[in-house]
């Protein structure tokens, strides 16, 4: 009787020191996913700035350049004023 309960015992035991095993390798990839998300997120995050900044300096440029245009066609109107209608 008593070698069945130790056999008993130690079947209980593997098996949960195999649930133990499986348990800490998922929490092992689960730990490297989380890690590898970070990874992701940083540089995600690095990305965006650098579209952020991309963006604000098109947005300079593009505003840049529409001053230019309104003073070019200022100009443009200024000069053909002065040749009056009979220069067109």
């Amino acid at each position: 009787m008593s070698l069945k309960r130790l056999a008993s015992a130690v079947d209980a035991l593997e098996l949960a020191a195999d649930r133990r095993m499986r348990h800490d390798e998922a929490r092992a990839t689960e730990q490297e996913e989380y890690a590898l998300m970070q990874d992701d997120r940083s540089r995600l995050a690095v990305e965006l700035d650098a579209a952020v900044d991309r963006s604000r300096a098109l947005e300079s440029a593009n505003s840049e350049a529409a001053k230019r245009l309104a003073h070019a066609a200022q100009a443009i109107e200024r000069i053909l004023g002065r040749l009056g209608p009979e220069g067109g």
